[in-house]
């Protein structure tokens, strides 16, 4: 029994903690969500590039991946509770920022993402160790974490509704705007889960054989930034540029270099010994490319509905619901699956679902306007995930003491976010790079249509009225595709060439879900779990 978690000194779960832990990750959730509706509008209102609306979501999600391994030992060694409350806090100055972005501002908006991001990546792992370090029977355990993947899945379906109705109520400034409005309300729900953490919740700390190892963040920190950093800036930069080899290089040796150095000190960041448990090391396989497979699938979604067929931020968060709606109606019936069946064919099956799901979409032209097309695999998309995030969890979290939860924890949400992360950045590179290299084959072999792009673009760049069309046919696929018509010339040849692209998209992510369905049931179906619970435990 850890020294830390002794008998006499346990905390157990009270609902001031649960209810903090699972508001806190609901917020975090909605941040992370946020950019789903409201892409189209951010890009109408900003003029960005295609790349950098790709940014708009992974500056975001970018922090989170690269800090919560570190947070995970902050909580452990000074204490979980007031780290919670720092994390909403952070996220309420990110999302002011984002309601204070002006006109052409995106760094603004970029920043603001950023900070949002730092406060998220505290909020992931600390969540969850506060809730391990107080249940103390599998039970117990699967029940809590069940209520915890409950509030972070059914915030994903509240934050698009938050954002699609926000945005049709306000048109402040100009028609586009309202955009800035579910970034305040972001903000709100934040400052109002700090403070009821701080009234709460209780502290819970397990600082024995864990420092604070700088080394190893910075290491780990500068490989995953290059490798999310080569992966976006691809599309625009050319997959052969330097900066963009050279960012793969940098992963490379940055990752080559936090092994080294973890396994010398004497109080790594994250003890590669986890990674000794079969259980550990497959579930966090599975969770990277099951979690890309998710938040791709999210990813393509959002551009499809709101920026190729431009549907309003409120219509759009129709198919946000039906992918988000599932984590609610699922919930009972995750947490006893977890009970009674082993939770690598539940992972499994929720695997499964994601796949089949996206295989469906991927044979959905967008040029089917109908939201009831996408609505049913969405929803099978959104059963799966729910099942899989609860059962990640579970499994990861359960094949490690007590004393290691906040490591297990801060590592299993590194995994699952860097999987989050990836998924935009992939999807939108191999989209981004396909749609523009089907417009640019369209206007070679079309010398008049040619003629007429090429027309309106110098015509744009010397008339002031037309600086925004100038900047948007510049900008890439989608910015092309949301010019209307007229003057837009090859608005249609635009739609097209990204309906194909990012339907391979959808293809990417269903075959990478499928690809983690298999790998759960062969090498985790069948076998025990919760051995190092148990052990404890007795």
């Amino acid at each position: 029994m850890p020294t830390s978690e002794a008998p006499r000194s346990r905390t157990h779960l009270n609902a001031g903690t649960l209810v903090a832990a699972a508001g806190a990750v609901a917020v975090a959730q909605i941040g992370l969500s946020i950019p789903a509706v409201i892409n189209g509008y951010i890009n109408q209102d900003l003029h960005l590039s295609s790349t950098t609306l790709t940014w708009v979501s992974d500056a975001f999600l970018v922090p989170v991946t690269l800090l919560e391994l570190s947070f995970g030992v902050v909580g452990d060694l000074f204490g979980r509770k007031n780290l919670l409350a720092i994390g909403a806090f952070l996220m309420t100055v990110g999302g002011l920022l984002g309601f204070f972005t002006p006109e052409g501002k995106v760094a603004i908006l970029l920043t603001g993402q950023v900070i949002a991001g730092i406060g998220a990546a505290a909020i992931f792992p600390t969540s969850v160790a506060m809730l391990a370090a107080s249940t103390h029977t599998v039970k117990d355990r699967a029940h809590a974490l069940s209520i915890w993947a409950a509030a972070l899945t059914g915030a994903g379906f509240i934050s698009p509704v938050i954002a699609g109705v926000l945005a049709r109520i306000h048109h402040s400034g100009s028609e586009f705007a309202s955009w800035r409005y579910a970034f305040l309300a972001m903000a709100v729900l934040a400052l109002l889960s700090g403070v009821i953490t701080l009234l709460g919740a209780q502290n819970t700390a397990a600082p024995e054989g864990r420092s604070l190892d700088w080394p190893g963040q910075v290491t780990i920190a500068i490989a995953l930034f290059a490798l999310l950093y080569a992966v976006i800036q691809g599309a625009e930069d050319g997959w052969g540029s330097a900066t963009v080899i050279g960012g793969f290089v940098v992963a490379v040796l940055g990752l080559i270099a936090f092994v080294a150095i973890e396994r010398r000190v004497s109080k790594p960041l994250l003890q590669l010994d986890l990674f000794s448990n079969r259980m550990f090391t497959v579930s966090a396989v599975v969770t990277v490319i099951g979690m890309f497979a998710y938040l791709g699938t999210a990813y393509t979604t959002s551009i499809r509905l709101s920026a190729i067929q431009e549907y309003t931020p409120l219509k759009t968060s129709i198919g946000f619901f039906c992918l988000n709606v599932m984590g609610v109606v699922l919930f009972p019936v995750s947490s006893r699956m977890l009970e009674k069946y082993n939770p690598g064919w539940v992972l499994a099956g929720g695997m499964g679902l994601i796949g089949i799901g996206d295989l469906v979409l991927a044979a959905i032209p967008a040029t089917n306007l109908s939201i009831g097309a996408v609505a049913v695999p969405l929803l099978v998309i959104g059963a799966g995930f729910k099942i899989a995030v609860t059962s990640i969890t579970v499994v990861a979290v359960n094949s490690v003491p007590t004393n290691k939860a906040g490591m297990a924890s801060g590592a299993t949400s590194m995994l699952r976010d860097l999987g989050l992360t990836l998924g935009p950045a992939i999807i939108g590179a191999i989209a981004l790079t396909n749609a523009a290299n089907s417009i640019q084959s369209t206007l070679d072999s079309t010398p008049k249509l040619k003629a007429a792009y090429e027309g309106l673009l110098a015509a744009a760049k010397g008339n002031p009225k037309l600086e925004p069309v100038a900047g948007a046919l510049q900008s890439g696929p989608l910015g092309q595709n949301a010019i209307p018509n007229p003057p837009n010339p090859i608005k249609d040849v635009a739609f097209h060439a990204l309906s194909h692209a990012y339907g391979i998209g959808y293809l990417v992510c269903g075959i990478a879900a499928v690809v983690a369905a298999l790998i759960a049931a062969f090498m985790l179906g069948g076998r025990v779990h919760n051995d190092a619970f148990a052990e404890e435990i007795d």
